[in-house]
């Protein structure tokens, strides 16, 4: 049987156990891509770049739920996972974990992935320079899988800036780096070998591909295109290991900035909301249910409505509409442009604030 799974990278005791007998349950072969001639060295970028990237520590306490929570469902009811509830379960659990991240901001503030902190009890940082300090979370996205943390230190920090992501193309070099399985400070290098990627991971799923080696551990590193600025930042590998079979994702910079903004500003993210769920069809994106006391049916848009553009930018799949409402501060108005039994139709909405568990 093969299987592969997608695999969010920090690095845990208990995981990393998981991980290890997991192993057994299958197995994959990929083949490597190629590209254009590397530059001579890329020693002169990584001199450049890599003092911005820190090391992450964090330290979680896992109680008997979570420890069953970790074990993954296939093997719940089996006599491993059982054996992991004896041995984990009874009692709580100090794990130890690792994640990267980069200096965005020489005061101390440094972006990494919501899933390396979002459960952290403590965070230590570690600096290029060899010191550790601690960290506070300024802020966190779930849904982006974004995170905000800032240390206190005496003297500016080397930071780096944003790149554009929309600029970045299929094939063009990227360099990686974070603290893969805790080493510390690594890079690798590699290419852009998809954009655009949707893993069923959450609505706003919007990936580069790498084929640069990332491993547990990488969460929250920052990707570097040759000028040196970041375009990703490291999140999720597919593996039936646990570690690098060529294949990594990053969340744009573009995406990544944004919430990143909001979240120093705002400590949280507000999204826009019209309170419908949609259908990808044919004809194009369907109202299917509407809040009776939401934004769109207050606006007059009903079931059956075939969303056509917001602000006169076309929407041609659910995905498309959600990013552009969620865009939307609360409270703003959007024009959204609807085909009704073959009539367009313009609708003013004064867009709601999203809920966690909505989708449109």
């Amino acid at each position: 049987m093969t299987m592969t799974s997608l695999q969010r990278l920090p690095l845990s005791a208990l995981r990393a156990a998981m991980l290890g007998t997991l192993l057994a349950l299958g197995a994959c072969s990929m083949s490597g891509a190629h590209a254009r001639s590397a530059p001579d060295s890329f020693s002169p970028l990584v001199k450049k770049v890599l003092p911005s990237v820190v090391n992450i520590a964090v330290t979680e306490t896992l109680t008997g739920g979570d420890v069953a929570n970790d074990i993954p469902p296939e093997l719940r009811d089996t006599p491993l996972g059982r054996e992991f509830r004896r041995r984990f379960g009874n009692k709580p659990e100090q794990v130890a974990g690792a994640g990267s991240g980069f200096v965005i901001d020489p005061s101390g503030i440094i972006v990494t992935n919501n899933h390396v902190v979002d459960r952290a009890d403590k965070i230590v940082v570690s600096l290029s320079d060899g010191r550790q300090l601690p960290a506070k979370v300024i802020g966190r996205d779930e849904l982006t899988d974004v995170a905000v943390i800032k240390v206190q230190a005496n003297q500016t920090l080397p930071s780096v800036s944003w790149g554009d992501s929309r600029k970045a193309e299929v094939g063009d070099w990227i360099l990686a780096a974070g603290n893969p399985f805790g080493l510390g400070g690594s890079v690798s290098v590699g290419i852009i070998s998809a954009e655009g990627r949707d893993l069923g991971s959450g609505p706003f799923d919007n990936f580069l591909q790498l084929d640069a080696p990332i491993n547990p551990g990488n969460s929250g590193g920052p990707v570097f295109d040759m000028e040196g600025q970041v375009i990703g930042v490291t999140s999720v590998i597919v593996s039936p290991t646990g570690a690098s079979v060529g294949i990594g994702f990053a969340i744009p910079s573009d995406t990544v900035s944004r919430v990143v903004a909001q979240l120093i500003a705002h400590g949280s993210i507000e999204r826009g909301w019209l309170g419908v769920s949609v259908d990808d069809r044919t004809g194009g994106v369907v109202i299917a249910t509407e809040d009776p006391k939401g934004p769109a049916a207050q606006a007059g848009i009903r079931r059956g409505d075939t969303v056509v553009a917001v602000n006169g930018e076309h929407i041609d799949s659910s995905r498309g509409l959600i990013r552009a409402v969620a865009s939307v501060t609360p409270g703003h108005t959007v024009r959204v442009t609807v085909n009704r039994k073959g009539q367009a139709m313009d609708f003013s909405v004064t867009v709601g604030r999203r809920p966690t568990e909505q989708q449109g």
